[in-house]
């Protein structure tokens, strides 16, 4: 964040790490522990809902694309929105 500082020029106020910070902390968690963990560990987790061997390849890693993808524009648009 801007703020004017007392000699006219604009300093940036560090805020810490943030919501979106957080976010995108938990999203590559989960993009990069959790679904390969899954795959890894237990290849037929989505069997339970109806999927085959190949589907669950194919299905699990689409959620974290699409959560990235989500974030992504989340992100940029809470960025500009700052402005």
């Amino acid at each position: 964040m801007r703020r004017p500082s007392e000699d006219g020029g604009a300093s940036i106020e560090a805020d810490g790490f943030g919501s979106k910070g957080w976010a995108l902390t938990a999203v590559l968690f989960v993009s990069v522990i959790v679904i390969p963990g899954i795959i890894y560990v237990y290849p037929y987790a989505a069997g339970g809902l109806g999927f085959t061997f190949f589907a669950t390849y194919l299905a699990l890693p689409l959620v974290p694309a699409a959560l990235l993808g989500l974030v992504a524009v989340w992100s940029m648009t809470a960025a500009t929105a700052d402005e």
